[in-house]
């Protein structure tokens, strides 16, 4: 494995995030979006989900009224 000096490292670094393609604010904002929807999808899913599993199991067990 080869050694490189600290300051080889840093503009190694340098030199790679200059390729990197940012995202612009609008893209980030509506990324940002999404990922709340989704969650909030997410999340009401496994609410229905958790609630049909208590009913059922409170049923089966006689807990249910």
């Amino acid at each position: 494995m080869a050694k490189t000096s600290p300051g080889q490292f840093i503009r190694e670094v340098r030199q790679e995030t200059s390729k990197v393609t940012w995202p612009t604010r609008k893209e980030t904002i509506v990324s940002t979006i999404m990922v709340f929807v989704m969650v909030f999808f997410a999340a009401l899913f496994f609410f229905v989900v958790d609630q049909i599993l208590s009913f059922g199991v409170g049923k089966i067990l006689g807990l249910g009224g």
